[in-house]
């Protein structure tokens, strides 16, 4: 039994009640025995879908687990991630999904499995006939993915396969690519973090040249060069079914991102494309625009962390103005310039499709933000700003403030750690009063005095769409408190807090704050963060 577990005593009591569908357990310290016990009621338990353990059990549990899946008719989704599961473990569950018939999704990331267990699980998915999800990423399968592959060529059921940062060598992703020119049923692979070379980039690109049922794949942090992407981009001018493709994080150069902006005008399927953190430099950013002008499906584009630079973004802004299925931009922190701000801005007066932009870490300066602001008043399409970390200035804040005031279409605005001054942060606060689109605000780390805050305070009092508000108060002072206190007592639309702080969280005010947050009703989630002071 279990009456060395309380945690196990109450997890029994919940599977128990067959209304419970759904039971989400995490860092429970459950012995063995309480696991035993949890297992047996699974074993008989006719109403529990979704089970989710995670760093609770040891190998044994996830034995007991195990054995109790072949018997069990009614569990569809098992998250036991972070376990210890490892080689003992992995075989015991493979041994399950050679029996079971219900079980459609299994998540035993992060546990400990070695190459025999994963070879474990690769033959018990020659057999299996109903999983559609399997995460097996985190753990040291390395040549253990040749069975998954192997598996592959014969499995008809699986649909998602997530074996990122599993020690895998490039023969091991060459298996891969080869069982996708023969599987049908597989539509995201997830290989990011393994170590994927020319040869297991070019397997990988040959198979999408006749695969045609994979939609997303995710292949970042994989030290894939221009070689390699090269190899994607002639893949991409024949596949006909990927939508979403992940290359961040590798050693593409200008010459890859040339390369992929030729297939992006040819290429008619791709809807999402994420090649941020490569040194695609200003050609780059370029050759990527002039694909823009004439790609027609392209919906997602994250360039983020690139050095397109002031050229490439005015590029990219030209072609802005003509795209018109391109809905979310990230050129985060991507050294665009004065120039390339204003050249962004620009074509936001233009374009009617983009509705989230991130030009997060940018450099803006009150030039800058006043453009951005300016297009802020007559774009009517664009839902979300992130521009974090931009120093936009009092002018700057004071832009947007007055371009709230017009605007009918944002909801979501970022400018937290932006220096916001108090004449910024008071213009924010009487932009507050009359918006009535504005959902989320983040102004945190931005040193907001506790006067600016009062005002932002009784800004909360007159509006009525704010759900989300972070800011960034040095001192938390009995005023402040009182003045947030009556805030809320008006306000009926936020749900959601977020305060960074100087001040002790020890302190008389920041316990007087967090007593008051948590007795109000509307709210569900605050927090009060103490920030380390720099100098």
């Amino acid at each position: 039994m279990c009456n060395n577990s309380v945690e196990g005593y109450g997890i029994i009591q919940q599977i128990r009640h067959n209304n419970t569908t759904s039971l989400n357990i995490e860092e429970k310290d459950i012995s063995n025995e309480a696991a035993k016990a949890i297992a047996a009621e699974l074993k008989i338990n006719l109403a529990l879908k979704s089970l989710s353990i995670i760093r609770s059990i040891s190998d044994q549990g996830v034995k007991a687990i195990a054995e109790a899946l072949q018997v069990n008719s009614t569990l569809t989704s098992l998250n036991i991630a972070s376990n210890s599961i490892r080689e003992e473990g992995a075989k015991a569950i493979a041994e399950a999904l050679k029996i079971n018939s219900t079980l459609t999704s299994l998540n035993i990331a992060n546990s400990g499995i070695s190459e025999e267990g994963a070879k474990a699980i690769g033959e018990a998915l020659k057999i299996n006939t109903t999983l559609r999800s399997l995460d097996i990423a985190h753990n040291a399968i390395q040549e253990g993915v040749k069975a998954i592959a192997e598996a592959l060529k014969i499995n008809s059921t699986l649909t998602t396969l997530h074996i990122a940062s599993s020690l895998i060598s490039d023969q091991g992703v060459k298996a891969i690519g080869e069982a996708l020119k023969i599987n049908s049923t597989l539509t995201s692979l997830n290989i990011a973090s393994n170590s994927i070379w020319e040869e297991g980039a070019n397997a990988i690109a040959e198979a999408l040249k006749t695969n045609s049922t994979l939609t997303a794949l995710h292949i970042p942090s994989t030290v894939i060069s221009d070689q390699g992407v090269k190899a994607f981009a002639k893949a991409l001018k024949i596949n006909s079914t990927l939508t979403s493709l992940n290359i961040a994080h590798n050693s593409m150069s200008q010459e890859g991102a040339k390369a992929i902006a030729e297939a992006l005008e040819i290429n008619s399927t791709l809807t999402t494309l994420h090649i941020g953190n490569n040194r695609i430099w200003q050609e780059g950013g370029k050759s990527v625009a002039k694909a823009l002008k004439i790609n027609s499906t392209l919906t997602s584009l994250n360039i983020a962390n690139s050095s397109i630079s002031e050229e490439g973004a005015k590029a990219i802004a030209e072609a802005l103005k003509i795209n018109s299925t391109l809905t979310s931009l990230n050129i985060a922190n991507s050294s665009i310039s004065e120039e390339g701000a204003k050249a962004i801005a620009e074509a936001l007066k233009i374009n009617s499709t983009l509705t989230s932009l991130d030009i997060a870490n940018s450099s803006i300066s009150k030039e800058r933000a006043k453009a951005i602001a300016k297009a802020l008043k007559i774009n009517s399409a664009l839902t979300s700003l992130h521009g974090t970390g931009c120093e936009i200035s009092e002018e700057g804040c004071k832009a947007f403030a007055e371009a709230l005031k017009v605007n009918s279409t944002l909801t979501g605005l970022n400018i937290a750690n932006s220096s916001i001054s108090e004449k910024g942060a008071k213009a924010i606060a009487e932009a507050l009063k009359l918006n009535s689109a504005l959902t989320s605000l983040d102004m945190s780390y931005s040193s907001i005095s506790p006067e600016d805050a009062k005002a932002l305070a009784e800004g909360l009092k007159m509006n009525l769409t704010l759900t989300s508000l972070a800011i960034g108060i040095p001192i938390i002072t009995k005023e402040l408190v009182q003045a947030v206190e009556e805030a809320l007592k008006i306000n009926t639309t936020l749900r959601s807090l977020f305060i960074d702080t100087y001040s002790s969280t020890l302190s008389d005010e920041c316990a007087a704050l967090k007593e008051m947050l948590r007795m109000n009703a509307r709210l569900t989630t605050t927090s009060i963060k103490y920030m380390i002071y720099e100098d």
